[in-house]
């Protein structure tokens, strides 16, 4: 049982409108409106009003035609809705301008203990992934990418991208297709006696400057021509992936000549206990039990208490028992070097002028899977079922994404440059930090979200700590690798509650006279449950494509869902009335 294995469970300013019109008529009236309010009487004449909360009235009889209007900020802050492309770095001056002049309270909404909390539970659903993934790059690339370069890369990056990014609620971190690409461009490397990370580099170095041209041209604008049928999707696929595997690495176990029953026995204990320990408390917060701030607390530090638990649990029985309890644990490297000893600058003289340019094709392929991982993430963040508000104008899940484009495409030359993995928002790590700072009601449904930036600087920092201090270092390579497997199981899963294609399906097998109403039962049943199946089709497809040799491709696929969706609308599969139902963001 290895991590590699347990690794591949990741593949996978401000401005609010006031507008309308109403006629009122009062006597003797005290008016107080807010700033910028402008009035507009019966005679034509236009007043300047300061503006409070209220609207007070008394006496007799002024006639005004139009309403109190507060002054909108100009339109060039908000794109056309048909607009696909803008000017040179208009979307992402728009994103700056509306996120910068909260950076304080983007520092101030971090300081309490649900965020403490998200950051200790996201430190190891991040950490884990990083030293797995390390591991996987290391194969991959014969040493050139290692453990190392992997864990520094993700406390650097994720770091940097918690301070400047539009959307700062995203995890960015290492996925598997671009595992798999990168793995495919040393293959190419070796085939081509060409050095592998000179040609890594300028691979990303092309990479780089094609989003950053996307990012000054609002090329993220692409995103609105995705909707809800690819986010059930890539959403359930990312789930599926985390379970699945988590259950079958347990499962591993018991058929491993290397391990023994007592040893399988145990880990299946300490994996069951993590993820039951974590869905158990942060179930809490639903019932009557105890005061609602210990319901509250508890339910946000479920995850920390299921990974300490496990963890307890196999020291435990480490101790009573011995080497035969042992469980393998997390691997985190004992010095700060390269895993392969080389300089830390990638030396990209080394490659033939030709291949420099030629790396041009190679990097058109990164683009497309960096792009679409990135973009597809921060959609489903900016869900607006999370009730966003900073930055945001209501309903819009593209506020952010172009600046955050422009900080990947940064990143990416960064990484390049010095030979670390390239790193883009990863969806259930981004997915379960929201989850973790949402704010929920009495009936468990979400109220607003805590939306700062201490918490992403906060988990990145932490990683950091490991590669550069001993004692965190010793005191993690203490985690088995069981309670990671119990963890994961606890991220997929609890990335589904919420997600339609997850609800139709479960719905499938209840009792329509006792299942509650759901959106979209005003649709005939047999057209729901087509529309579900060609979804779980094409959840089939992404799962045989990314285990298949062509996992490269991986991206395409995704960006084929859209096409698809619309294609079924157009010839008649689904009537477009269904669809607008059954899709409807």
């Amino acid at each position: 049982m290895k991590i590699q294995r347990a690794a591949i469970l990741l593949v996978i300013g401000h401005s609010v409108k006031y507008g309308g019109a109403f006629s009122t008529s009062l006597s003797n009236h005290q008016l107080s409106l807010g700033p910028r309010a402008v009035i507009t009487t019966s005679t034509g004449m236009k007043i300047v009003r300061p503006q409070t909360s209220s609207i007070r009235a008394t006496g007799s009889r002024l006639q005004m035609s139009q309403s109190a209007t507060v002054v909108s900020p100009p339109e060039e802050n908000s794109n056309p809705p048909d607009q696909l492309f803008e000017g040179f770095g208009k979307g992402i001056a728009r994103d700056y301008k509306a996120r910068l002049p909260l950076y304080k309270s983007d520092i101030t909404d971090g300081l309490n203990v649900q965020c403490l909390a998200a950051t200790l539970f996201l430190f190891f659903a991040c950490l884990a992934p990083a030293v797995g993934f390390g591991g996987l790059f290391a194969t991959a690339t014969n040493g050139a990418i290692g453990t190392i370069e992997m864990v520094s890369s993700t406390a650097v990056c994720g770091m940097i991208y918690a301070l400047f990014s539009g959307q700062p609620l995203t995890i960015i971190g290492s996925t598997g297709p671009v595992l798999a690409f990168v793995a495919c461009l040393a293959q190419l490397g070796k085939a081509m006696n060409l050095p592998f990370l000179p040609l890594y580099a300028w691979t990303g170095l092309w990479t780089s400057a094609i989003l950053f041209l996307s990012s000054v041209t609002s090329a993220s604008n692409l995103v609105k021509y995705l909707t809800r049928f690819t986010d059930e999707i890539f959403s359930v696929l990312i789930s599926t992936i985390f379970v699945v595997e988590a259950v079958s690495d347990v499962a591993g176990t018991f058929t491993s000549p290397a391990t023994t029953l007592t040893k399988a026995l145990l880990t299946l204990s300490i994996a069951t206990v993590t993820y039951g320990t974590a869905t158990v408390l942060k179930g809490l917060r639903n019932t009557v039990y105890f005061t609602k701030s210990i319901r509250n607390n508890v339910s946000n530090f479920a995850p920390t208490i299921g990974v300490m638990l496990g963890s307890l649990l196999a020291r435990s029985a480490r101790l009573a028992h011995g080497a035969e309890a042992l469980l393998p644990a997390l691997a985190i490297p004992a010095k700060f070097q390269t895993t392969s000893g080389r300089p830390w600058l990638v030396p990209l003289m080394d490659l033939p002028m030709w291949a420099r340019f030629a790396s041009f094709v190679p990097a058109l392929m990164a683009t497309v899977l960096l792009f679409l991982d990135q973009n597809i993430t921060v959609r489903l963040v900016n869900n607006p079922s999370y009730k966003m508000e900073k930055g945001r104008r209501k309903g819009n899940i593209l506020d952010g994404m172009h600046a955050d484009m422009l900080i990947i495409s940064i990143l990416t030359a960064f990484t390049s440059l010095i030979g670390f993995p390239w790193l883009v928002a990863a969806t259930v790590r981004s997915i379960s930090h929201v989850r973790a700072l949402s704010k929920f009601d009495k009936d468990g449904k979400i109220q607003s979200s805590i939306e700062q930036r201490v918490t992403g600087f906060s988990i990145h920092a932490l990683i950091g700590s490991c590669v550069i201090f001993s004692k965190p270092r010793f005191l993690l390579t203490q985690v088995p690798l069981p309670v990671l497997m119990g963890l994961f199981m606890y991220l997929g899963i609890s990335a589904l509650p919420g997600n339609e294609m997850f609800e139709r399906i479960k719905g499938v097998f209840k009792d329509k006279k006792l299942a509650k109403t759901q959106r979209w039962d005003s649709v005939p049943t047999r057209v729901t449950n087509l529309f579900t199946l060609i979804q779980v089709a094409c959840l089939g497809a992404m799962l045989w494509v990314k285990s298949s040799p062509i996992g490269v491709l991986f991206p395409v696929v995704i960006a084929m869902l859209s096409p698809l969706r619309f294609g079924l609308e157009k010839a008649g599969i689904i009537k477009k009335e269904y669809m607008d139902v059954l899709d409807e963001d």
